[in-house]
């Protein structure tokens, strides 16, 4: 999952990545302990940061054998997916505009780009197939535009590869990130879509969803790019 705003255009990573000790999802990727998102002026989410600097799980299988050709993993952390399918001999990038995401995912083998995904990434037009794992249709608050910018980054055919929300919900709010002892990064938007919903936005972006699927309370769909 990717959590934070982008860094000044076509950087790669700092020399210090975990130099804002201000950014509790940097300190955490550093330190370990608990992560909330917090909409704005409501409720707060416990993140699953364990399991993203975790090795692939079962459920997380269920997307790396839909990988067959080069996949780029938007909003990839801490790169474990990314860091798997290079171990598989897939090729694979990651793009996270998080500094110390990005050297988490480089220490684990991945090859990862510091940059956001709608600033000019390699291999536009060529993907076979992208991964938005852990939430990440929500990266800019806006589904539709993503799917927009997914569009031009897959190869026609190519394979998007979305966990969606487990609930039917389609949902734009701002949020930040949360330690446990309510220290905070800065706002962001971001967005919540179910399988369902994302169905039904897929057709006027340019998409055909072909399959959807749940493992462990984890809920997943498949759109082909026209």
């Amino acid at each position: 999952m990717t959590l934070a705003h982008a860094p000044t255009p076509g950087t790669n990573a700092p020399t210090d990545p975990y130099a804002d000790a201000a950014d509790p999802y940097a300190v955490a990727l550093r330190d370990g302990g608990p992560l909330y998102l917090r909409r704005h002026g409501g409720r707060r989410q416990r993140l699953e940061l364990a399991r993203w600097c975790a090795e692939p799980d079962a459920a997380d299988d269920t997307l790396l054998a839909r990988c067959t050709g080069p996949t780029l993993d938007v909003g990839c952390g801490p790169g474990r997916l990314a860091a798997a399918l290079t171990r598989r001999g897939v090729t694979a990038l990651g793009v996270d505009p998080v500094p110390a995401a990005v050297a988490r995912s480089r220490a684990a083998g991945a090859s990862a780009l510091c940059r956001s995904v709608f600033e000019p990434l390699p291999g536009e037009g060529r993907w076979a197939a992208a991964l938005l794992a852990d939430g990440n249709i929500g990266i800019g608050g806006d589904p539709a535009r993503l799917l927009d910018r997914m569009h031009t980054l897959l190869a026609p055919g190519g394979l998007l590869l979305v966990e969606t929300d487990p609930q039917d919900v389609h949902e734009r709010f701002a949020a930040r990130v949360e330690n446990a002892g309510g220290g905070h990064g800065g706002a962001f938007r971001w967005a919540r879509i179910g399988t369902p919903s994302l169905r039904r936005l897929a057709p006027a972006h340019a998409f055909t969803p072909t399959e959807t699927w749940t493992h462990t309370n984890r809920t997943f769909a498949a759109l082909r790019r026209h």
